[in-house]
This record gives C-alpha cells, structure tokens and sequence, in this order.
C-alpha cells in the first residue's frame, strides 16, 4: 500500500526524511502483456506523471486541473493504496457519475487496474502510481475531495514497524487539508491493534468526528470478539493470549457498520477466511471556525 494537508513548504526531500515511507516496494517488473496495458493507459486512465526526487515522487512544480483531467466537473473520490483496484473499479462503475482517483506504488497493481478500466470501459477513473503523500501535497488542492478511502493498509503489525504505519498524525492533517467541510473519511482493516491506532488517531484530531461514536461497544465491539480470543495470533499460526473479560472489554466503540460501497475483495476474503474480524470506521471533516 502506498501512503501519508497543508501544502508543506519543506521539499520533498526533506519531507520523505522526516515521515518513514509506510510501504515496501515490491518487484515492479511487468510481464509483457502487463506492460502492453500500461503503454496503452499511459496519458489516459494512467496519469502521465513527471518524476521527482523519489521514483514514487512528484516533480515540484506539477499540477493536475481536475475538471479538464476528466472533462467534467462531478465529485471526486480518492481511494489511497488501491491494490489492484478491485473496490475502485466496482465503485466506478455502480457510480458512473461521480469521478474516482487510484493511488498505488505497486506497479503490477496499476497494471492490473487500468487493464480491467480499459476492458470494463470505465472512463469515471484516473491512477497515480506515486506515493499517496506527494498526491496530497502537490495533485488535490484543498477541499477538492467529497470522499477519501484507506482500506486495508499495510498493518506493520511489529511493534518495532509501528512509526511506518499510514495513518499518523502528519497524515491525519493532510486528509483534513483536502476534505471540505462535511467530507467523508473512510477506512478499513483486519487488524484490530491498527484500527485502534486509526480510530484513537484521527478522533483525536480536532479536524474530523467519528460518525459513529460511542456505538457498536462492549460485547457488540468486534475489538472485544478479537481480545477475548486473541483471534489476530490465531489468524497468524502462534499460540493466543486472549485478556481476561474485564480487560478484553471495549468500552470505547466508535466501529461503523460494513460501508455498502466497498465490495468484498479477494483479499478481505482471505483475511475472514484466516479468523480476523474486519474494522470500519468512518469520520466526517468537522466545520472549520
């Protein structure tokens, strides 16, 4: 997954220094008949985006008019570490008139994307194969998203690997910076230590509100389900150690129901499959004074 707003007036570089990259890359190489989709998409459903500093950065001094990029002037979408674009591309198409951005560092994810947008012929969705920070910074001028969705980061789930993780606080701001007020947040994991981090982080921020605070706690909290079982050690193959029930108890909540929109992935699926409880939340762009 790629990831992490105020146009900052730091460059890139010092930028990437101060905030480790929350993903890994993976082989980027592309098969031929991949590299023939990319090729074609390149300029059209695939955003045409010069270099920066970073092979994941953008150049300083370009811009994207989001109105001319898709023709139209219609709601905008930001979907940030879009894999292989499963969810983006069935929203795009039960929605055809609102517009959709992918961001992705994975190469044959974006291939695999624009491939299916090319074969389903969605029109209603543009890819930006660069870090979601420098999409924030430099691509989405403030206010210009009606929704922005994080599903299924990667977790870190290592204590040690924890400061990696896409939703910090620097993170938090660049999300506010380019909802409006009243925008939606929304996101989603498997991993119950992350979804505390994602709920505690971002409900802290003066900037957002749960939409659903203070529901879905105690025994209907699946943080509850997951601690009293210790399912996360389950799912992984070590031996559990569930808390005892006065410490396992979510008094907290905050969990949103399943949001309609997103579409049961391959990669949801797995993760049911292995025991993990999935974790929605939702946050709405407070009224800025």
């Amino acid at each position: 997954m790629s990831p992490e707003s105020q146009q900052p007036e730091q460059t890139p570089a010092r930028s990437h220094m101060r905030h480790p990259l929350s993903f890994v890359r993976r082989s980027n190489r592309l098969t031929p008949r991949r590299q023939r989709a990319w090729d074609a998409a390149l300029g059209q459903e695939l955003l045409d985006i010069p270099q920066g500093q970073r092979d994941t950065a953008v150049a300083d001094d370009f811009r994207i008019d989001w109105k001319t990029e898709f023709g139209r002037d219609a709601e905008l979408i930001v979907e940030i570490g879009t894999g292989s674009g499963e969810a983006v591309a069935h929203a795009a198409a039960q929605h055809p008139e609102k517009n959709f951005l992918a961001v992705e560092v994975y190469r044959p994810g974006v291939a695999q994307l624009v491939s299916r947008l090319r074969r389903e012929g969605l029109r209603n969705v543009r890819v930006a194969n660069v870090d979601a920070t420098e999409v924030l910074d430099k691509l989405l001028p403030e206010d210009s998203v009606a929704e922005l969705w994080v599903f299924f980061p990667d977790p870190w789930h290592k204590k040690k690997h924890n400061k990696r993780r896409l939703v910090q606080d620097s993170f938090v701001e660049k999300i506010a910076h380019v909802l409006p007020d009243g925008g939606i947040w929304r996101l989603a994991t498997d991993w119950s230590g992350y979804a505390v981090q994602m709920r505690d982080t971002i409900s802290a921020s003066r900037a957002f509100t749960n939409a659903h605070a203070g529901q879905r706690v105690g025994q209907e909290s699946p943080l509850t389900a997951v601690r009293l079982e210790d399912l996360d050690a389950r799912s992984m193959g070590k031996t559990p150690q569930p808390l005892p029930l006065d410490e396992a108890v979510d008094d907290v909540g905050g969990w949103a129901p399943r949001f309609e929109g997103r579409i049961q992935t391959d990669f949801e699926t797995k993760a049911l499959k292995a025991g993990r409880k999935i974790f929605d939340l939702t946050f709405v762009r407070t009224p800025r004074t």
